[in-house]
């Protein structure tokens, strides 16, 4: 029983539904189409998946490694340690907004649900999405490699769900996509992980740049 409902908390959240606004952000795809570096279902799944294996990979699923080992041992230095860490890795100011407006959605949440040390923690740290999430998988019984599956997972669709909206891509093709992409999400987790701490960090030139264009871009469906 208590496995299965872990299962299930782990679905509420990674579900892409839930009310924190990632729906709101592209993460550079909207620059990314807009200047014609993604325009099919092809040129998506190469984005995607390169952002999946050198950075999300890279930089995202270490980090909620290290906060899902720092929350299960009440270790809020290193919670704190983290998070100034994953704050100064991203490449734009509009990453990082995103990052802190989406973490302290998420922290208000799970607050919500009565979880408190998630929002007490959000005032006086850089919060971001990975260690609110983290906190909510400890919180759950989630494991740390289950964990890490259902936050790709969501990044995931979230990505599928701006290029369906941007290119636009087909709902049948984004499926496509998505079940091309399971076996590097694996991947990704299982090697992210693993990095020594001296391993963590990516390197997104077309992120970083496309993000930072996004910022001034003359018309735009997402934030910035």
């Amino acid at each position: 029983m208590s496995q299965s409902l872990a299962l299930l908390r782990l679905l509420q959240l990674a579900n892409p539904t839930l009310p924190i606004g990632t729906f709101a952000y592209s993460q550079g795809m909207e620059h990314a189409v807009h200047a014609g570096w993604i325009n099919d279902e092809a040129t998506t799944r190469i984005w995607i998946r390169g952002l999946l294996l050198h950075s999300v990979a890279r930089l995202d699923v270490p980090l909620l490694a290290r906060f899902h080992r720092a929350w299960a041992c009440a270790d809020d230095d290193a919670v704190r340690h983290w998070s100034h860490w994953l704050a100064a890795s991203r490449e734009s100011k509009e990453l990082q907004l995103e990052d802190q407006q989406v973490g302290r959605a998420l922290a208000r949440l799970l607050a919500g649900l009565g979880y408190e040390r998630a929002m007490s923690f959000a005032k006086l740290a850089p919060t971001s999405f990975a260690a609110s999430f983290a906190y909510g998988a400890v919180c759950f019984e989630i494991p740390i490699t289950p964990a890490a599956q259902g936050y790709v997972s969501s990044w995931l669709d979230n990505q599928i769900a701006s290029a369906i909206k941007l290119i636009p891509l087909g709902q049948s093709a984004g499926q496509r996509v998505i079940h091309g992409l399971l076996p590097d999400v694996l991947q990704a987790v299982q090697r992210g992980i693993e990095w020594e701490d001296d391993d963590i960090g990516a390197s997104a030139p077309g992120l970083a740049l496309g993000s930072a264009l996004h910022e001034t871009q003359y018309s735009r469906l997402f934030l910035s």
